[in-house]
């Protein structure tokens, strides 16, 4: 089959793509911000490809994507499973499948060292695909970092054009879509399918913590709707206290809208977290479940210390500094996150390690947040 050059319009939800000995490694953060990065976790987050596709117009039955990609695995803690690519046609999802091989990088949760093992490139397929004109989108794994090889199809290939508006979503790991059972169907990609947009995910895993990089990048960024999730990184890093966390909001939404300054913009809190409703940070991963060879966390921080960041605490923060910005900021709003996933859901849906929700919360807060009157 023909090879077809993979180049920036082809792409969506990319911010940049590296140019490796092999291909093109998708980031989610532009140049720029990563030379600020200050930890590995942030770095491994943001080039795992959440949200990010490949946008294709065609009548190819076929098509083959070669890819390197690498896997996160945690020592001592059951293999995760291989990450999946999701085949949407006209925006239904009709097929899936894995890569075999590639590079597997392992963390060690007690003490954060990580080490890469080497693998070989591969070949993701997909066949059977519908006769005739059609649009197609291949959602890379959300939860593993992939180089794009090559892109092969058994007729031409072209970039699909759109008119849909842009969304940006700014979050954590349950943005950046924890638990998900596919790129296509963590709660952003569900609500951005569902209302029609397109979807820019910088919900980064363990890294909404109010960077300022971060801030210039959305700022940076084309977008006609724009979301934050903000609070639960804060707590179970136990990143800063309650003086330092109010203008730190403040600077992060300054920033944004100096390049965005009447963009519809939503400030969303956390989801419940029972663990960190009532008790700061850090959050620490329990060493009993990994001797069972599960993976949960446990909070550790004092709760009579009222100078600590809780999920309570952050709340009430963040509804008072919207409330007291919109006086001159009719386009920005604010979203108590228990309206996605609240006490009501946790009986029926409980949080499989105490932070990140399962595969049906995901559709249930991307069903509620395609509701909200941002995307409408």
């Amino acid at each position: 089959m023909p090879t077809t050059p993979i180049t920036a319009d082809l792409v969506r939800g990319a911010l940049d793509l590296e140019p490796t000995g092999r291909g093109l490694l998708p980031h989610r953060l532009p140049a720029p911000a990563r030379v600020q990065i200050p930890d590995d976790q942030l770095a491994q987050a943001e080039a795992q490809p959440s949200g990010v596709r490949l946008a294709l117009t065609t009548t190819a039955t076929t098509l083959e994507l070669d890819v390197l990609p690498t896997k996160l695995a945690y020592a001592g803690a059951p293999p995760r499973p291989d990450g999946i690519y999701d085949l949407l046609v006209e925006g239904e999802l009709v097929a899936q499948a894995t890569a075999q091989g590639g590079n597997v990088r392992t963390v060690d949760m007690a003490t954060g060292a990580a080490t890469l093992t080497e693998g070989p490139i591969a070949t993701v397929r997909f066949d059977g695909l519908p006769a005739g004109e059609k649009r197609v989108e291949i959602w890379l794994p959300h939860n593993e970092s992939t180089e794009l090889v090559a892109l092969r199809g058994d007729e031409a290939l072209r970039p699909t054009a759109t008119d849909r508006r842009t969304w940006l979503h700014h979050g954590s790991s349950i943005s950046h879509g924890s638990n998900a059972a596919s790129p296509s169907t963590t709660w952003p990609a569900i609500a951005a399918t569902s209302a029609g947009v397109d979807l820019v995910n910088l919900g980064f895993g363990g890294s909404a913590l109010l960077d300022p990089f971060v801030a210039r990048t959305i700022r940076d960024t084309r977008a006609d709707l724009i979301s934050l999730k903000l609070g639960i990184n804060l707590v179970n890093h136990d990143l800063m206290r309650l003086r330092a966390f109010g203008p730190a909001v403040h600077g992060f939404l300054d920033t944004i809208r100096d390049g965005h300054p009447t963009t519809p913009l939503l400030v969303v809190s956390a989801i419940l977290c029972p663990i960190h409703e009532h008790t700061p940070g850090p959050a620490v991963p329990d060493l009993s479940a990994l001797a069972e060879g599960r993976l949960s966390f446990t909070a550790t921080g004092d709760p009579a210390d009222p100078t600590r960041l809780t999920l309570t605490t952050i709340r009430a923060e963040l509804a008072r500094i919207v409330e007291e910005r919109r006086a001159t900021d009719p386009h920005l709003t604010y979203l108590d996150g228990r309206q996605l996933y609240g006490e009501g859901d946790a009986a029926e849906l409980p949080l499989p390690d105490q932070l990140h929700p399962d595969e049906a919360t995901h559709r249930l807060m991307g069903e509620r947040f395609a509701a909200q009157p941002l995307l409408r």
